[in-house]
């Protein structure tokens, strides 16, 4: 598997301001997830339909380079499937035998594109705002998994009396409830290849499980052998237990 890299996070949760990074937010809400769980695994069909509201709303200003566009074979998606995704982005490459840099469709090898060049090009198109990678991001946060899914579910009307400063939003689950992303989830806004509803919860839900997966793939194959080394020692367990009594039933005290 990929060694992911650790991220130095500046800026808090979809580049707020520093000053109201700092500190904690509410604890947010479970919302249930299956990988969440000690044995739990993650659902292939919600964490397709997650990379599809990545790829379709998030990617316009998230990057995360730490995934290659052949590591969604992993998600249940056909080589065919993959190789369309990733030639649908144009990804610079080079230099060629002239020197010069050059356009060409993605590859099954290629790290997912960047919406931006740089840091400074990306803050100069969120009025400041850095928006973060999203590779680790739901490890980078405590119960990361809820606290994004509350998050991208909690924005509504400051209360009365709140001054909210210049460009940001209220959510209820950001720490200060001020945030700088705005709202990007609206009902119905995706059109789930499946079929499945696309409701702001739904799509909350999805894009999450896809995070989860992404920050940690290995989750299940660690899990899985967690399971077989407890059986292991349950049945060796056993037999030293009953090796034992064999050994010493004839010992008289």
């Amino acid at each position: 598997m990929r060694i992911l890299k650790a991220f130095a996070l500046s800026a808090a949760l979809f580049a707020s301001a520093p000053a109201l990074a700092a500190g904690s937010g509410p604890t947010p809400p479970n919302a249930h997830f299956g990988f969440n769980t000690l044995f739990g695994t993650f659902d292939r069909a919600a964490a397709q339909r997650g990379f599809q509201v990545y790829k379709e709303v998030c990617s316009a200003c998230h990057a995360m380079r730490q995934l290659s566009y052949r590591n969604l074979l992993d998600l249940g998606l056909s080589e065919q499937q993959v190789r369309e995704i990733a030639a649908s982005f144009t990804v610079t490459d080079g230099p060629n035998d002239e020197g010069q840099m050059f356009e060409r469709p993605g590859r099954l090898s290629d790290r997912f594109r960047r919406p931006f060049p740089n840091e400074q090009a990306a803050r100069a198109a969120n009025n400041g705002a850095y928006p973060p990678d999203l590779s680790v991001m739901v490890k980078a946060r405590p119960d990361g998994a809820n606290y994004l899914h509350a998050l991208l579910t909690g924005y509504t009307d400051p209360p009365a009396g709140m001054v909210m400063m210049d460009g940001m939003n209220y959510n209820l689950w950001f720490p200060g409830h001020q945030i700088a992303m705005p709202n990007v989830l609206n009902e119905d806004q995706i059109d789930y290849a499946d079929g499945t509803k696309a409701t702001v919860d739904q799509m909350a839900r999805d894009v999450t499980t896809f995070l989860a997966w992404a920050a940690e793939p290995e989750t299940e194959a660690r899990r899985a052998m967690g399971v077989k080394v407890l059986i292991f020692l349950t049945i060796l367990g056993g037999l030293v237990y009953a090796v034992k009594r064999k050994v010493w039933a004839d010992v008289k005290h």
